[in-house]
């Protein structure tokens, strides 16, 4: 038999990509250099004749129908390569090589250059939902040559996610584009995550909710404007009990937090770009400070801060937190679009923020309500520079920076730490000010490295330079 398309790497995303391929029509062949993925991958998809496990490399390429399509479901890095060399010598001309991993978009650049002298047809596709998703319907950001995408396009959009009838895929653009906009997605799903729990933090320790209290709240949030996956899991988490304890599960967790780089990679791509994306930095930051545990512990017991409670305002507070919150994510979504626009130039990628908002509703870890309206706003006007000075989001934003500022000044007050809640405030402040102190900052640099400056009286461009110490 001939399989449609081959995955490499059976680990439970490639198992369950698989599943959801087979459901939709198509024939799957699978390989893993690990056997007991290998394994658990025939037991999982027992009785389905229209897929199957290969003991080699050789074997899957040798399985498939031309032009061939391998899906590669590897770490991001080395293993990646490690694929690649591997299946160079075993395919033709017009073969298409996918990576569904999360790998960095400079290498996803780098892997189709140097795949194309070859023939091989290379593509790189963000691919969010985890595991649930990967079964039941992911979005999907493939980019790379458009010829390659459009060969594999009818088993992608029919195993993505679906809003109103559209699969939550589409092409994104040239090389690392697809890789790119999914590291921007996790950017701002690392912002939105710290947003929601500083807005935990708030109610547990300055308004003191319990958990199953918390729980209540975030359920109503999401049947109002915010309305999200993300605010969705978070009452679902709120309502879990431990079972050897009996306590909330969020209770008995060690709070110490991981990442896997993406979030990292885009904070690093924004001071390249010189973008500014202070919640999703404060996000990232806030992880680092939590793995700090010992550290942390040790110097609770030394160093000394405010403390206090607004458990006695809890019912005139939590629709001052709802609103804070509310214009905190938008301003994360603005960051990570306006990133998103900057690196569309710089790359050539072309991207389409109106086709990626469309893409983000359904399927990935970071779809909302919100993202209707974003998807408006960049239909209107293809040249916006930024949601914040578009409606409905400028209203929203002059409405609800009062509520950010509230929450902002009591957590301070409290010694409650709230970066992401901090750093969207300064982002929606520094925005809005015609005028910045980085007049001053100048002044200080050509001080200092006779680094220039312009005025304010003359044409911009034109470069001046004060004799200090005369």
């Amino acid at each position: 038999m001939r399989y449609d398309i081959g995955i490499v790497g059976l680990g439970v995303m490639g198992q369950n990509l698989a599943l959801n391929m087979e459901s939709k029509g198509f024939s799957v062949a699978g390989f893993d250099l690990d056997e007991a993925k290998a394994a658990a991958s025939r037991k999982k998809w027992a009785g389905k004749a229209a897929m199957a496990t290969s003991a080699s490399l050789a074997e899957l390429a040798a399985s498939l129908k031309t032009p061939r399509r391998i899906l590669m479901m590897v770490p991001a890095g080395a293993p990646v390569d490690a694929v690649i060399a591997s299946l160079k010598p075993l395919l033709e001309r017009g073969d298409i090589l996918l990576d569904g991993g999360n790998s960095f978009f400079p290498d996803t650049d780098r892997r189709g250059k140097e795949l194309e002298p070859l023939g091989i047809r290379y593509i790189g596709s963000g691919v969010s939902g985890g595991e649930e998703g990967a079964l039941l319907g992911p979005a999907l950001m493939p980019g790379g040559q458009e010829d390659a995408y459009r060969l594999v396009e009818p088993i992608l959009t029919s195993i993505a996610a679906k809003v109103d009838g559209e699969p939550c895929c589409g092409y994104i653009g040239r090389g690392g584009a697809g890789h790119y906009v999914k590291m921007v997605h996790n950017g701002i799903e690392y912002g939105i995550m710290q947003l929601i729990c500083e807005a935990y933090d708030f109610m547990k320790s300055a308004l003191g909710l319990p958990a199953p209290e918390m729980q209540k709240v975030f359920a109503a949030w999401n049947e109002g404007e915010m309305n999200s996956y993300l605010i969705e899991i978070t009452a679902a988490v709120l309502a879990r009990n431990d079972a050897e304890t009996g306590q909330p599960v969020v209770d008995v967790i060690l709070d110490k937090a991981g990442q896997k780089g993406t979030g990292k990679w885009t904070s690093q791509n924004a001071l390249d770009l010189g973008v500014a994306i202070p919640t999703i930095n404060a996000a990232l930051e806030a992880r680092i400070l939590s793995a700090f545990k010992d550290e942390r512990t040790a110097a609770a017991k030394l160093l000394t801060g405010p403390s206090g409670s607004a458990a006695g305002d809890r019912k005139a507070v939590l629709p001052v937190l709802h609103d804070a919150l509310r214009l905190a994510i938008l301003t994360c979504y603005a960051q990570g679009f306006a990133l998103m626009r900057e690196a569309s130039k710089d790359y050539a990628y072309n991207l389409d923020l109106k086709e990626i908002a469309r893409i983000w509703k359904g399927g990935c870890i970071i779809r909302a309500r919100v993202l209707d309206s974003i998807r408006s706003a960049f239909t209107a006007d293809g040249g916006l520079v930024n949601l914040l000075v578009a409606e409905p989001f400028r209203s929203i934003a002059g409405s609800l920076n009062g509520s950010l500022r509230r929450i902002v000044c009591q957590a301070a007050e409290l010694g409650i730490p709230a970066l992401a809640m901090a750093a969207s405030l300064g982002y929606i402040d520094s925005y809005r000010r015609e005028r910045l102190p980085a007049n001053l900052l100048q002044a200080q640099r050509d001080y200092f490295g006779a680094h220039k400056y312009e005025r304010v009286d003359k044409p911009r461009g034109q470069q001046f330079h004060t004799e200090w110490t005369n």
